[in-house]
């Protein structure tokens, strides 16, 4: 029998052969796939845990400037201001000053027509001549009465009532004569004068106006100031008051004057704390020979105080306000989340200064996300700002 394959034996065989090299195939496609899929398993797990570390920025707390700045709203007022009342009734007769003049001391401000107080002292001078006259007469009578008692004319008694009777007529013009000087002192007051030299702040009258010096709602008639100098009057919180000391000194700006500095020097301390506000007046003095700072104004005082021992500044966006109260994260050498509770020192706006709770190796993070926890771990920015804004 002949060993040659038959002619149907041979597509059999490559049949066979072609089934090996397809499942082969199947099972290097299969093992391709199932690796491709664990790498991409793998990255995608790396990546989620990359993705979930989240990446902050940090900076280095700094010191302080060598000089602190305590920035306050104060009022400026007149070193002297003296509201003009009306001492006498009648109607305006004349003024002659108006608002922005300067007068002396004893210049007239003002003349008040006393048509009625007029009167009152021509009848004081009539009753005080009428008490002169009585007490002449008296005196006359007492003198003859005591010359007939040498004589015996006359009895003790009835000379003594005539010396009584002089002495009170003597009293009467003593009464009458006080009457006359207290109204000529009164119709003194219908010339209205500046108190001290200064500059005219108010007019509220004019003439033929009613003058009722007696009435519960009369208005001031002027006002004078003295603007040579001003007082500036600020309120100093509770903490900062013992660092102002009486005569140093504060820079303060003005609106109408932007870039322009004055200075004052603090000559008086409430030295009391206002229960209400927290805080204590503090009176400062500025020349102000040129006129050109107005009573009123509000300014801004600027007080230099020494930088505080072991205060740190740090942006404001770093702080962190919650259920456990004012803290900041820190990063630690493992780049892991550590929270510090600090306390401010001043708040400057955009910065604030640590009293406590931070040092200048710390690593803080500046805007923190939210959700973190003590002990996460963190990527660090490498082109983060290493060093805290000064705001």
């Amino acid at each position: 029998m002949s060993d040659e394959p038959t002619p149907r034996s041979t597509p059999r065989r490559m049949l066979s052969r072609a089934g090996m090299i397809g499942a082969a195939a199947a099972v290097v496609i299969l093992a391709t796939g199932t690796a491709v899929r664990a790498r991409n398993s793998r990255e995608l797990k790396d990546w989620t845990e990359t993705q979930a570390i989240p990446t902050v920025t940090v900076i280095r707390p700094t010191p302080p400037a060598s000089d602190g700045a305590l920035n306050l709203p104060g009022r400026l007022e007149s070193f002297t201001d003296a509201p003009i009342y009306a001492r006498v009734n009648g109607y305006l007769k004349s003024w002659r000053v108006d608002i922005g003049d300067r007068v002396k001391a004893g210049q007239v401000l003002a003349t008040i027509d006393t048509p009625e107080l007029d009167q009152q002292l021509i009848q004081a001078k009539a009753d005080l001549a009428s008490a002169q006259a009585d007490a002449a007469l008296a005196k006359t009578s007492a003198e003859r009465w005591q010359a007939l008692l040498d004589s015996d004319a006359v009895s003790r008694q009835e000379v003594d009532d005539r010396t009584q009777d002089y002495a009170q007529k003597k009293a009467r013009v003593a009464a009458a004569q006080a009457n006359v000087d207290r109204l000529i002192a009164m119709k003194a007051f219908a010339t209205i004068v500046a108190p001290f030299d200064g500059v005219v702040t108010a007019r509220n009258t004019d003439i033929g106006a009613l003058i009722d010096a007696g009435s519960s709602s009369h208005t001031q008639l002027f006002s004078v100031s003295s603007v040579n100098r001003l007082r500036v009057y600020v309120h100093v919180p509770q903490f900062y008051a013992p660092m102002v000391k009486r005569g140093g000194s504060a820079d303060f700006t003005v609106p109408e004057y932007p870039g322009r500095h004055f200075t004052a020097n603090i000559v008086g301390l409430a030295d009391a704390v206002n229960a209400s506000s927290g805080t204590t007046l503090v009176q400062l003095q500025v020349d102000n020979a040129a006129h050109l700072l107005l009573p009123g104004s509000f300014v801004t005082l600027h007080f230099a105080l020494p930088a505080p021992d072991g205060a740190m500044r740090i942006p404001a966006s770093a702080l962190i306000f919650d259920e456990h109260g004012l803290r900041v994260a820190t990063v630690n050498n493992h780049d892991e989340v550590r929270f510090k509770p600090v306390a401010i020192e001043q708040d400057l706006g955009k910065a604030v200064e640590i009293g406590s709770g931070l040092s200048g190796s710390d690593r803080v993070i500046d805007t923190p996300p939210d959700g973190l926890s003590e002990g996460d771990r963190v990527h660090v920015a490498r082109n983060g700002v290493e060093a805290a804004s000064h705001g």
